[in-house]
């Protein structure tokens, strides 16, 4: 195994604890020692290899990262802030929790919208931008 461990991604790795480990008969611990000489620092945990060992003894010989279900990390999408947006400017004195049932998404999510990506804030019972001087909020 030649080139900087460094250089291999999981799929690589995945390949040769196949290739050259399991099908030959090695047993999770014994891949891992040698993996951690050959790596060093950059080898795959114990726990890591020992579920991959586990994957191709039921025949998932896939390398491949397969894709995971459940809903995708984030919902703060541009349109998502322009919804939001327009909702504020049609009726400044709307809920955030009324925004989150409109929008379907998290209360929480709907209030780091509004106070990180439009930069408002709750002032008496309107949503105002952040950067109005007390003077201009008042007039408000």
């Amino acid at each position: 195994m030649s080139g900087d461990a460094r250089d291999f991604n999981n799929m690589e790795t995945r390949d040769v604890i196949k290739v050259f480990f399991f099908l030959r008969g090695k047993a999770p611990k014994e891949i891992q020692a040698i993996l951690k000489e050959t790596f060093v620092e950059h080898t795959p945990s114990y726990f890591t290899v020992k579920n991959w060992v586990a994957q191709f003894k039921c025949g998932d010989f896939s390398t491949c990262v397969a894709p995971r279900p459940g809903r995708h990390k984030t919902v703060t999408t541009q349109e998502i802030i322009d919804q939001i947006h327009e909702l504020i400017l049609e009726d400044r004195q709307i809920s955030s929790k009324l925004i989150a049932e409109q929008l379907g998404i998290s209360r929480e999510r709907v209030g780091s919208i509004i106070h990180e990506d439009l930069d408002m804030q709750k002032l008496s019972p309107k949503w105002v931008p952040k950067c109005l001087n007390a003077d201009q909020k008042r007039q408000r």
